[in-house]
């Protein structure tokens, strides 16, 4: 499979090289692009402050830029976060794509949205503050009425970034239970 991995909004970190190993060591050919130029922060507060100043038009722009030389390969969209959240919207505008697989973050759906059955996987911890319940269910149903199949697995306990082994967030036991049931939905792709 071709996967497109975008960052979080901690910028392009090595447990983002980490995960893009565990892919390809699984066979999967696999793309980081640094949406960030280099710049990498050690809080989500100094992350979000640079993602606001880029601007989220810039971020897109960058993103669809990164994307775009692979996309005629059909392309699954991945990302942690905010990245995840970036995958999210290039996913549901690229008619080629062949999976979406979302890691600790979701982003809104246009009214507009339609895919074609678009397998979608969205792994979260449970509670999440920046993916609560009230949204994830809203999130859920305008997925399903854009078209996409969806499942979402939820980890009780574990921080918001709980994949970043770098990071307080950091859970090794829903870490490795994600990526043992995310390697599978690439698998039937």
């Amino acid at each position: 499979m071709n996967i497109m991995l975008f960052h979080s909004t901690y910028g392009l970190r090595p447990a983002v090289h980490r995960a893009a190993d565990r892919l390809r060591a699984a066979g999967h050919e696999v793309w980081t692009p640094d949406l960030f130029d280099g710049r990498t922060f050690d809080t989500v507060e100094e992350g979000m402050a640079f993602n606001e100043e880029l601007g989220k038009e810039e971020l897109l722009k960058r993103a669809v830029l990164a994307a775009a030389p692979y996309s005629e390969r059909g392309l699954v969209y991945a990302g942690f976060s905010l990245g995840a959240a970036t995958a999210q919207t290039l996913a549901l505008g690229d008619a080629k794509a062949r999976g979406l697989l979302l890691l600790h973050g979701t982003s809104d759906i246009a009214a507009t949205a339609s895919v074609d059955g678009l397998p979608v996987q969205l792994h979260v911890a449970e509670p999440d503050a920046f993916e609560t319940d009230d949204w994830l269910s809203a999130w859920y149903l305008q997925m399903r009425k854009a078209g996409a199949d969806v499942e979402i697995y939820r980890y009780p306990g574990a921080g918001h970034l709980y994949t970043d082994f770098d990071l307080p967030d950091f859970d090794e036991e829903a870490a490795e239970a994600t990526w043992r049931v995310a390697l599978g939905f690439l698998d039937t792709l």
